[in-house]
């Protein structure tokens, strides 16, 4: 039911946001040559790589970690917009319909992060890598905390591994109707300011 669910949004969505995706394109070509997507090793269910498909945000050729910073430089004018509205992850609705990735589920990490996961935090690869998760929404804006000379630190001993917790603690009681309410708050936050976002999480602490 989930696999035949995640088939059928997928199509609807890429038809019906393929107006939006040849603008994105334009924007994309006029800020930075190159190609228009990005294809980045990333691990999912079972340990299985593959090639996660976004928009390309940085410009072509930027080496560097997997993971962006506050202020990255690597960053087009172009990109600075799509990530902060997450446009470009829509192409990852090409992803769920190869079945390497799920509308819902914690999201694909790259293999050099997945290599510091605990016996117990690689449970997450027991499912699809996911569009959207608990943890992904709650840390919407993660690139905003990575800040100062010590941020891939932050990232690995702090974030991910309470990321890795809250979304192995949803997945111990998920459900189809815990997807659907899920997928309803991804798309009401992309509609929401920073500061709402911020507000809303306090209280739920």
């Amino acid at each position: 039911m989930l696999r035949a669910f995640d088939v059928a949004v997928s199509l609807a969505a890429l038809v019906f946001l393929s107006p939006l995706f040849a603008v994105i394109a334009v924007a994309v070509k006029l800020t930075s040559p190159g190609p228009l997507f990005y294809r980045g090793p990333r691990v999912g269910r079972f340990g299985a790589e593959f090639s996660i498909l976004k928009f390309r945000t940085m410009r072509n050729g930027a080496a560097g970690p997997s993971i962006t910073r506050a202020g990255d430089p690597r960053v087009t004018l172009a990109g600075r917009f799509l990530r902060r509205w997450k446009l470009d992850e829509l192409p990852q609705f090409v992803n769920v319909l190869r079945g390497e990735m799920s509308l819902v589920g914690p999201r694909p990490e790259a293999p050099e992060y997945v290599l510091l996961y605990t016996a117990e935090e690689r449970n997450v690869l027991r499912v699809r890598p996911g569009i959207t998760s608990p943890a992904s929404l709650l840390y919407r804006d993660e690139e905003s905390l990575l800040t100062g000379q010590e941020w891939r630190d932050e990232y690995v001993n702090r974030i991910m591994r309470d990321k890795l917790r809250i979304d192995l603690e949803w997945l111990d009681r998920r459900t189809f109707a815990s997807d659907l309410r899920l997928l309803a708050r991804t798309a009401a936050s992309l509609f929401t300011s920073r500061r709402d976002r911020d507000t809303a999480a306090a209280a739920r602490h």
